[in-house]
């Protein structure tokens, strides 16, 4: 689904408004129904981790981490079975499952007498809340990950399963068309380091343009994920193997795909109008 630019800002500018929890999915999707439920999370995810990014350092001020830390200790003595820290987070517009991070990381200072327990530790209790040696907050954690649609390691492995079954799909649709290929494991075996999802043994041509590689996206495109995109991966690929299409599956900004004379063509689709070019054809 390509959207203008106009349209991906007035959906942006809806989600400004918006907590990090599933119910909010609920509302955009009934304020936007002509979308698909997909690309608006893509977008409000986007959005939400820009939106995050310009506040986060706020909630890590020592002061506010115990100020966190104490309300959590009081009120889950008065209110033991209320969904303490959900609620906290969407009362100071924080991520369900980074607030979460920074009590269990200050809960296990107090159990470490003050020492700092690695990240790593931090992160294997939030996959697997169990692991807290403090079963009431191993319960607000879990509430947190679970409802959290923006962050966490529920998201992550959703969005691990997304973006490799849509590598899978896009390796069937190339098969389909009997089109001959490598993906990113066998490159990276031929000792490739930095490569696209798909580079064809034999280049093929999308809408008049030559494409040599694929690149998938389980996302929505919007200006600074692109960018970004276009900097640290295409251009690379471009210079490395020639020019290439990216598949945008959740959409993109339509006035992004400006860059097709110069090698890099957008579609939010697997194309269907492929035309095969057959290297060495000389006339018969």
């Amino acid at each position: 689904m390509k959207l203008c630019r106009a349209e991906y800002k007035t959906i942006a500018k809806f989600t400004d408004q918006l907590k990090p929890t599933r119910q909010s999915l609920k509302l955009l999707k009934e304020r936007f129904p002509h979308h698909s439920q997909s690309t608006l999370l893509s977008i409000f995810s986007l959005e939400y981790q820009k939106r995050t990014k310009r506040s986060i350092s706020k909630h890590h001020d020592p002061d506010v981490i115990e100020s966190y830390y104490q309300r959590y200790l009081n009120e889950a003595k008065t209110r033991p079975s209320s969904p303490i820290l959900l609620e906290m987070a969407n009362e100071v517009d924080l991520s369900p499952s980074l607030l979460a991070r920074v009590v269990v990381e200050r809960f296990l200072q107090d159990q470490e007498d003050g020492v700092s327990v690695s990240k790593q530790v931090v992160s294997s209790m939030l996959r697997e809340p169990t692991l807290i040696p403090d079963v009431h907050l191993a319960r607000q954690v879990e509430q947190c990950t679970v409802n959290d649609c923006c962050y966490g390691p529920l998201v992550d492995c959703i969005k691990h399963a997304i973006g490799h079954e849509h590598e899978v799909l896009l390796r069937d649709k190339l098969r389909e068309r009997n089109l001959s290929f490598l993906d990113e494991n066998q490159l990276r075996a031929k000792g490739y380091d930095k490569t696209p999802d798909i580079i064809l043994e034999v280049p093929i041509a999308v809408e008049g343009h030559v494409v040599h590689w694929i690149e998938s996206k389980a996302s929505f495109g919007d200006d600074q994920s692109h960018r970004t995109y276009l900097n640290e991966q295409f251009w690379s690929y471009w210079n490395r193997f020639g020019p290439g299409l990216v598949i945008y599956w959740y959409g993109f900004i339509a006035e992004l795909d400006c860059q097709r004379d110069r090698g890099i063509l957008l579609k939010d689709c697997f194309p269907s109008d492929i035309v095969t070019l057959c290297h060495g054809a000389g006339p018969s």
